[in-house]
């Protein structure tokens, strides 16, 4: 009986030491989520599965999240001095990091500021040939 109760204890303690080693790890900041926003926005965006109102439902869903991560960066106070990759990425780039506010600044489409920043153009996607290589 002794035996059982020590494995259960030893196992709990085992199980408890590895949340805690793996919920450090998996921490993401509020740079690291804005990004991953971003990428979901533009993956609807681009993706041709959806339908129309499908495609406007989740644009104006993700929309309204990245307003408020871009907002959570642009004052998050933690990120002033930090030299890090991700951080010199994201403010270097003020037109694609911060795309919402970005499009709403210069009266243009997230798609249209996104094309613009990569450069393309609606235009110019509408006018070429789908080709297969």
């Amino acid at each position: 009986m002794k035996t059982t109760t020590w494995m259960k204890t030893l196992t709990t303690a085992a199980l408890i030491a590895g949340m805690t080693t793996v919920g450090g790890i998996a921490h993401a900041g509020n740079v690291e989520n804005m990004e991953r926003e971003r990428a979901i926005l533009i993956d609807t965006m681009l993706t041709a599965d959806l339908s129309p109102a499908e495609r406007q439902s989740k644009i104006e869903t993700s929309t309204r999240r990245l307003v408020d991560l871009e907002r959570l960066v642009l004052r998050d106070d933690t990120l002033i001095g930090r030299n890090t990759p991700v951080v010199r990425r994201a403010f270097g780039n003020y037109d694609l990091t911060f795309l919402v506010h970005a499009s709403t600044e210069a009266g243009m489409s997230i798609m249209d500021t996104w094309l613009d920043q990569m450069g393309l153009s609606s235009q110019t996607l509408m006018a070429a040939d789908r080709k297969h290589r």
